[in-house]
């Protein structure tokens, strides 16, 4: 495990590793350095998810978030946003919000809405915002 003691390394450092297979009759040769794997994880969840009020009108709403600080070692791709009709299922309104805003469209007035978002790497999906 590169994360753990003796190694030790951050996310989003490069390996470079050599092996040495070893069986009953002895140990193989050095190998060639690998390729420069990156050691990632899922990234944090966006912060302080809220709503733009300029962006507001009776069938829209403006939603802007701020990126996360530890993004697991990679960058983040893009984010999920997800809507629900407050108390409902959840349903995803973009699979691929490359900004840290959104506006959703089609809403009803008068109607109260949920909202959560995801943060996306190299490696997974955040939590839930």
């Amino acid at each position: 495990m590169l994360r753990a003691a003796p190694f030790n390394l951050d996310w989003g450092v490069s390996v470079f590793a050599k092996l040495i297979a070893r069986n009953v009759y002895g140990d193989s040769a050095l190998s060639s350095a690998g390729n420069g794997a990156i050691l990632t994880t899922r990234p944090d969840p966006p912060t302080n998810l809220s709503e733009d009020y300029l962006l507001r009108t009776a069938t829209t709403l403006g939603l802007k978030w701020t990126a996360p600080v530890f993004t697991g070692g990679a960058v983040i791709n893009f984010y999920r946003v997800s809507m629900a009709v407050q108390g409902q299922a959840f349903s995803v309104i973009a699979n691929n919000a490359f900004g840290t805003s959104i506006t959703a469209f089609g809403l009803t007035a008068g109607t109260t809405y949920e909202f959560k978002v995801e943060s996306r790497n190299s490696y997974g999906f955040s939590e839930f915002s």
